[in-house]
């Protein structure tokens, strides 16, 4: 390997962030990985210090540059993505933040949601931006770090103050302060980006009290984003791609024609289908949303969101002690035949899509004197077949056609239990790439094709490869027996929320 040609890739999720290098042909050199931690300051709040995330990325790029034999001069480029929605303003002239970063899963905002909802906006907000009033987009939070930060305000409306999501928040340290801009994707999570006409929209800030002048710039996801300070890495290395990290994912899975799926199973689970070039709504409550824009030419897709996935197993390990490791669940759910009836809702931060409702929390049902841990295990990996099935419904009577397979990632996609009853409970062949780290690979290609290495997508789809299939083996009438009834615990627990607020 000679000359600039090795790929960086940032991804900072939720629970962790890391660096990791590509070769040109897309193969795995490297991987460096921080956990980062979460701040409950209130029932539903969730919250990150805006300076670990930074010190975490810092640090992780520089011990995977350090172990880099042929050195940081061989980066060709460096790609960003992102836990998307996560919020953070910060001071331009300082870069100290005004607030913690509030994460897309805090729900404070729920409030503000559906006093405009009842308001009646939710339609014009829709036809604009995609998306639904829900908690976990940008601008309720934005609204809120003004209106409860003293002198937030006042300091946004005249200037001193600069907004991003953790993309552009990354970027601005990135490049010493000097570049304050984010990518379509990020853009478009925020309720206040036309993916219509493709700008900041006027009234869409007018609605949540938002001052324009805090707005970064938007560009493509392969577009020159700036040049690293120099002080960070030992030399200036251009930033080339950035897309958030579902729509990431879904350009490491390849889905580059119309009808094409992924879905993503880390702290959450997205599902994204490509529609192609023309914006439509969804009449099923998922979202509508940008997959990537190239050199100004726009792809969008049709996405479900749920909240809690990976996250489920994280809190069955950490908060009830289950087991000591996350990887454990795989067996401890094989070790019984089935859940024992026991079915697993983990709304911990609301149900997403295509119920929407920020209000509901987690439950369990079926419990009985034989129900162990294992059966609860087992339930909570079964929720995720479950949870995408409502999806896939949804996603097809959208797509109008029929998802022939659906590309799978994150860390569950390790767990085979899992993934062969998704397979199940979808009755679709669910395909595991060999690199299993869709989203930094997204990311390192869009880097790539910016920094020359790749001249289109053609090339990136010919890196994909499957890793294993899982075909459907269950019985139909079993399948529809057990979807029947966690679409009953759904349905309770709707009822249950409705009865004690």
């Amino acid at each position: 390997m000679s000359g600039r040609s090795v790929i960086l890739a940032i991804d900072q999720g939720t629970t962790s962030s890391r660096a990791i290098l590509f070769s040109a042909e897309l193969e795995i050199l490297d991987v460096q990985q921080k956990e980062l931690r979460l701040h409950f300051p209130r029932k539903g709040w969730v919250e990150q210090h805006p300076e670990d995330i930074w010190n975490d990325t810092l640090e992780v790029c520089r011990r995977i540059l350090q172990t880099l034999s042929i050195g940081v001069e061989s980066v060709a480029a460096i790609g960003i993505t992102n836990q998307r929605e996560t919020t953070i303003l910060w001071d331009r002239s300082t870069g100290e933040p005004v607030y913690n970063a509030i994460v897309w899963q805090d729900r404070r905002t729920a409030a503000l949601c559906q006093q405009l909802r009842d308001a009646g906006y939710e339609p014009l907000v829709e036809a604009k931006t995609g998306l639904l009033f829900d908690p976990y987009f940008s601008a309720g939070k934005i609204a809120w770090i003004l209106d409860n930060v003293e002198g937030a305000r006042e300091r946004a409306e005249r200037g001193e103050l600069a907004f991003g999501t953790v993309d552009c928040y990354l970027l601005w340290r990135l490049t010493g302060g000097r570049v304050h801009a984010t990518d379509v994707t990020n853009a478009s999570r925020t309720l206040l980006y036309n993916i219509i006409e493709q700008k900041w929209d006027e009234a869409l800030l007018a609605l949540f009290g938002i001052p324009t002048i805090i707005l970064p710039e938007v560009r493509d996801n392969v577009a020159g984003f700036g040049l690293t300070d120099p002080m960070l890495f030992g030399r200036e290395i251009p930033i080339g791609g950035m897309a958030g990290d579902q729509q990431a994912a879904m350009i490491g899975q390849g889905c580059f024609q119309s009808g094409m799926v992924k879905s993503t199973y880390g702290t959450g689970c997205f599902a994204l289908m490509n529609i192609g070039p023309d914006f439509r709504l969804s009449r099923n409550r998922l979202l509508t949303t940008p997959a990537y824009r190239l050199d100004g030419a726009m792809t969008y897709a049709l996405e479900g969101s749920i909240f809690i996935a990976g996250a489920a197993i994280q809190w069955l390990r950490d908060g009830l002690g289950f087991f000591p490791d996350a990887a454990v669940s795989e067996a401890m759910a094989l070790s019984v035949p089935d859940s024992n009836e026991v079915y697993f809702v983990p709304a911990f931060t609301g149900l997403g899509a295509p119920y929407w409702r920020p209000d509901v929390r987690g439950a369990m049902m079926g419990l009985s004197r034989e129900t162990t841990k294992a059966h609860i295990v087992r339930a909570a990996l079964e929720a995720q077949g479950y949870q995408t099935r409502d999806l896939m419904a949804a996603m097809e009577a959208d797509g109008g056609c029929e998802v022939a397979v659906v590309r799978i990632d994150g860390g569950l996609s390790t767990n085979q239990f899992m993934c062969q009853f998704l397979a199940d409970m979808l009755d679709r062949p669910v395909e595991v790439p060999q690199v299993t780290e869709a989203t930094a690979l997204g990311a390192a290609c869009l880097a790539g094709l910016f920094a020359g290495i790749f001249p289109g997508f053609d090339a990136v789809e010919r890196h994909w490869r499957r890793a294993r299939i899982y075909e459907p083996m269950m019985a139909q009438a079993e399948r529809e027996q057990l979807y029947h009834g966690w679409k009953a615990a759904v349905g309770a627990l709707l009822a249950y929320t409705a009865n004690v607020n």
